[in-house]
Formats: structure tokens, C-alpha cells, sequence
């Protein structure tokens, strides 16, 4: 009997376990792109932020002579050699492009495809918590605190609740 009460227990969970799965799925990956926004009125409002934000710190990473790395990073670039400050330097840039092109991205799901808004900001959970964690397991040598290394301690719990309240619907 017990052993009966344990499968239906676990048949139970799961059944919960697959129905949340499957309305998580449903609002990240709809059956149907299109511009419907389903979630709370915040994220959405707070996505508009996030573009000029995304878009302005690219052209930094991208034009700045030395790509914001001393500027605004506080790496001290001239600790190192010619080659290797022109080599920081040119991964910021390239940090630059793909910020630059994950902007682009968010207009084009601002203005066509609001259905994917919440698959954005699980990006976001993902890449802002991805930098959290690599702060400490490869650390960078800095002069001062870089800006975004402290903004990444406030954004990954804002992006956590603008995610969930994505997922939630709008009445």
C-alpha cells in the first residue's frame, strides 16, 4: 500500500513538474511569434530602458579609444604590454558588436515580436548572472570598482522578478 501511496506521490509531482514546464515553454517559446505582449505591463515598460542602455554602453565598448576598459572598467591597462592592452582593447570592441547586436535584437522584439519578451529576460537572468559567477571564478585585475561589475549585483534579481512577472499574465 505505502509503496502505491509512493507512486501516485511521485506521479503527482511530476504531473505538476510537467504542467509548470510546459506553461514556462509555452510563454518563452510560443507556438506563434507575433506582437502580443501576455505578461505584466512592467517588464514591458522596463524593456524600453534596457535598448538605449544596451545600444549606448555598445558605441563605448565600440569607439572609445580604449574601448572603456581603463576609462570606465578600471582595467590598468598600462600594466601591460603594447600588445596585450591592444588585445583587451579589442575584446572589449568585440563585447561592443554583440552588445550592439543584442540591441538590435530587443528592437526588433520590442517592435514585431513582444511574444518574446520573455525569453529576453531569461537572457538577461542568464548573461548578467553568467558575470556575477565569473567575477569570482576569473577575476580581473582593477584599479577602482567597475560600474557594471557593481550593477550586476542589483540587475540579476531585478531581471529575476522582470522575468517571472513576464511569465505572469496581464488582466
Amino acid at each position: 500500500m505505502a509503496c502505491i501511496l509512493f507512486v501516485i506521490e511521485l506521479y503527482e509531482k511530476q504531473l505538476i513538474l510537467y504542467i509548470l514546464y510546459r506553461m514556462i515553454m509555452n510563454y518563452l517559446f510560443p507556438n506563434y511569434l507575433d506582437n502580443e505582449y501576455k505578461g505584466k505591463k512592467i517588464p514591458l515598460y522596463f524593456f524600453y530602458v534596457i535598448i538605449p542602455v544596451t545600444i549606448i554602453r555598445s558605441f563605448i565598448h565600440l569607439f572609445a579609444p580604449d574601448g572603456g576598459a581603463q576609462s570606465i572598467a578600471n582595467i590598468p591597462l598600462y600594466l601591460y604590454s603594447n600588445q596585450g592592452s591592444d588585445t583587451i582593447v579589442h575584446l572589449f570592441s568585440e563585447w561592443g558588436l554583440s552588445q550592439f547586436l543584442f540591441g538590435l535584437l530587443y528592437i526588433v522584439v520590442l517592435i514585431k515580436y513582444k511574444s518574446l519578451i520573455p525569453l529576453m529576460y531569461l537572457f538577461l537572468v542568464i548573461e548578467y548572472s553568467t558575470r556575477v559567477l565569473l567575477a569570482f571564478y576569473k577575476p580581473v585585475v582593477l584599479e577602482g570598482y567597475a560600474p557594471g561589475g557593481i550593477a550586476n549585483y542589483f540587475l540579476v534579481p531585478l531581471f529575476v522578478i522582470l522575468f517571472i512577472l513576464s511569465l505572469k499574465k496581464h488582466r
